[in-house]
């Protein structure tokens, strides 16, 4: 199964010379990207994701999302938001804008339920079934 959470192979569907914002970080080129996620993922601990299409054009996208994870501590979180992409003749993404919010959330209060060595199971409700 190809593993999503290894930064080298998420920044080749990325231009060499890709755009990012991701909340206040502004990032440039794939080297940046996998500095960006290692970091991420290694903070970020346990995370499961869902992605709802929002609307789409010729050469972009708009996603909205939401995410759960733990940091070191323990201590869980669900981050909100939405996701603009832009892609390159060669399908590649060449700039990705995301803004996020946090909420601490307590683990009574998670929703995402399923084993994070895989993908989101079809039965899973998404976004809108779970009322985000």
């Amino acid at each position: 199964m190809w593993n999503t959470r290894d930064p080298q192979r998420v920044a080749q569907g990325y231009t060499p010379d890709s755009r990012w914002r991701n909340r206040s970080t502004f990032l440039r080129g794939r080297e940046e990207i996998i500095g960006f996620l290692t970091d991420k993922w290694a903070h970020e601990r346990e995370y499961r994701l869902i992605k709802e299409l929002w609307a789409f054009g010729e050469d972009r996208i708009a996603v909205r999302f939401a995410y759960e994870y733990h940091d070191a501590d323990g201590a869980w979180f669900r981050a909100y938001g939405n996701e603009n992409w832009e892609f390159a003749a060669d399908g590649l993404m060449k700039t990705r804008h995301a803004s996020i919010n946090d909420i601490p959330i307590g683990t009574a209060d998670r929703l995402f339920h399923w084993d994070r060595s895989g993908p989101r199971p079809p039965d899973h409700p998404g976004l809108t079934d779970l009322g985000l």
